[in-house]
């Protein structure tokens, strides 16, 4: 019996300084051994996907001729449209979350809800208020954002904090949800929702 304690209190001990040793160990590091917090890692994963995106996209503009400066209204939706059309085919598997994941999403709510608490909030919610607000539309990941209907405009402290895009995608506010949108396909990539805090009007 005294050599079952025994063992019992010697395994108590390893558990112990096993979790002391978790709780206690410094944080992870990047190839060139610089300390990163968990914050930078979760910009990084999201900054790769994003580029994954551009990447996939730029194949499918390749075999497009691109509209000229001068070329028509119309052209620019053919244009448009069939971009659009050959990204959509390529992602036919996308879904929420292939950019927005759980630890993206989570930190990106932070980072939104940051200048709402600031005081600079008031003029963030009169500012979305005047802006001609999104309302009805729930745009869906992989299809276009209707042409007839406008895009909000957003107050950039809102959206400040957030990392910076390649030129062919945007940020943009629809009710209470954050969406990635390329910009020249008119295709939503991602969405986020709920990005915006509850006390923001929604659709």
């Amino acid at each position: 019996m005294t050599i079952i304690k025994g063992v019992a209190a010697v395994a108590w001990v390893l558990a112990a300084n096993s979790w002391l040793l978790t709780q206690n160990a410094p944080p992870p590091k990047s190839s060139n051994g610089i300390s990163v917090n968990q914050d930078s890692l979760t910009i990084q994963d999201f900054s790769k996907r994003v580029d994954e995106y551009v990447k996939l996209r730029k194949r499918m503009e390749a075999g497009l001729s691109a509209p000229k400066s001068k070329s028509s209204s119309a052209d620019l939706k053919q244009y448009q449209a069939a971009l659009a059309q050959k990204i959509s085919a390529e992602r036919s598997q996308a879904k929420p979350g292939d950019i927005f994941t759980p630890a993206v999403s989570a930190l990106f709510r932070k980072l939104i809800a940051t200048p709402f608490k600031s005081g600079h909030g008031s003029k963030i919610r009169a500012s979305l208020r005047h802006a001609e607000p999104v309302r009805g539309l729930s745009p869906a990941i992989n299809q276009q954002y209707p042409q007839t209907v406008a895009l909000q405009s957003t107050p950039p402290t809102l959206l400040s904090d957030l990392p910076k895009l390649p030129a062919e995608i945007e940020y943009r506010i629809v009710g209470r949800e954050l969406i990635l949108l390329d910009s020249a396909a008119g295709l939503v990539v991602d969405l986020l929702p709920d990005a915006l805090p509850a006390s923001q009007p929604g659709p």
